[in-house]
């Protein structure tokens, strides 16, 4: 059992000169920063620790794995703060309290992990049903802590707890999904910018719903209207929706999984848009290729994909997949269209992005302007210290 931090902690201590970093506000320590002794390597992934410098001078409080890269991640800069269902309910409180300030309707992302003040936590909301992934060993063993805090906070009808990141497994954590509160008969309903969708709490993609391009949803769909309009990657209509609900004649989704098309094809329906909507099973690059053959054309093409790059080492081939991409779907923009492309993949600097964005471009032999670039809506919030937790990248061009 995991104890909280009201209990006497064990102490982690840093290397000599490893201090300055996380004194100036970083909330990650590396485990070549801290001094691995016998006692460290011997405490539970997920143990709950105080930080230390080489001194002895307390730094705060937080999660420990001896094994995973990031082998501590700072909850409380109070070493003698206490991490327990109060601490995340007043954490709660506080994301609440801002998300609130945003957002007119309860959808959207209201623990973002370490910019929210939880490292490895995740919730997001859907008016009475929250989803919560913990990405962390000590978020998982802290769970039961926090869904009671999201019981007091939120008391929602139903919790569902994804814990099928990929994130987990370097944290030598298991995948699973299970259903911790209520019961749920089917997808739950979105509403965002006007539109009504369905996501898949269970089975859908992440937590059933990209509440991160919300905004970007709302910038493109206007300008498609009166036009036709591509959404490759659709997911569940995300894009493909906005646009058609903001009055484009004729809209076409692309993408591989046939449960999340089912979802889309449901939601066109219920907001009266299944005529100007199509949605197909397809791989994207080979549908965008055979477009591309037929010479056919679209006002606002979305080019929105999976991360490409999962880890470092697949970096290049990655960047040779977004540039690969861009060059497909800027040959199917009509001149004076608009083209959005996206990267979700941490591991890719905005200016790596965006070169290959660009050179995807010239070897479409289009010419144009960025009149955007974006990153996720504000319920996705940074840490300032993290810059690299800016995952998402997105440049909308407008081609001549």
């Amino acid at each position: 059992m995991t104890p909280t931090s009201s209990s006497p902690l064990p102490r982690i201590y840093l290397l000599a000169g490893r201090d300055k970093r996380v004194s100036h506000g970083h909330p990650w320590v590396y485990s070549n920063e801290i001094r691995m002794d016998a006692e460290a390597k011997a405490l539970p992934a997920g143990s709950l620790a105080t930080l230390h410098r080489v001194d002895g001078k307390p730094l705060g409080v937080g999660g420990f794995n001896p094994h995973a890269l990031i082998a501590f991640r700072l909850f409380d800069r109070d070493g003698a703060g206490v991490i327990d269902r109060r601490f995340f309910a007043d954490r709660l409180r506080s994301a609440l309290a801002l998300r609130e300030r945003l957002y007119r309707e309860p959808f959207y992302r209201l623990i973002h992990a370490e910019a929210d003040g939880i490292p490895g936590l995740v919730v997001d909301r859907f008016d009475a049903a929250v989803v919560v992934q913990a990405n962390t060993a000590v978020v998982d063993a802290l769970i039961d802590e926090i869904l009671s805090a999201i019981d007091t906070v939120l008391a929602p009808a139903i919790v569902v707890v994804r814990n099928d990141s990929p994130a987990r497994a370097g944290e030598g954590l298991a995948a699973s999904v299970a259903l911790a509160k209520g019961r749920l008969d089917g997808p739950v309903s979105v509403r965002e910018n006007g539109v009504l969708y369905a996501a898949d709490l269970l089975a859908g993609q992440k937590t059933g719903w990209f509440f991160d391009q919300r905004d970007n949803r709302a910038f493109i769909a206007p300008l498609a209207a009166q036009g036709r309009m591509l959404d490759a990657y659709c997911h569940s209509g995300g894009f493909a929706l906005a646009a058609a609900c903001s009055g484009a004649s004729a809209v076409l989704g692309i993408d591989s999984s046939q449960p999340a098309l089912r979802l889309a094809g449901d939601a066109a329906a219920a907001n009266g848009l299944g005529e100007r909507c199509t949605f197909r099973r397809a791989q994207v690059f080979e549908a965008l290729q055979a477009m591309v053959d037929a010479r056919e054309r679209f006002a606002v093409v979305v080019a929105d994909p999976p991360a490409f790059v999962k880890s470092r080492k697949e970096l290049g081939t990655g960047l040779r997949g977004y540039r690969k991409l861009t060059r497909l779907a800027a040959a199917l923009v009509e001149p004076g269209g608009i083209l959005f492309v996206a990267s979700c993949s941490h591991n890719v600097e905005v200016t790596a992005f965006a070169a290959e964005a660009v050179r995807g471009l010239a070897a479409a032999g289009r010419s144009g302007r960025v009149i955007r670039a974006a990153g996720a809506s504000a319920d996705h919030p940074v840490h300032p210290h993290l810059p690299e937790s800016a995952y998402l990248k997105s440049l909308t061009f407008h081609l001549d």
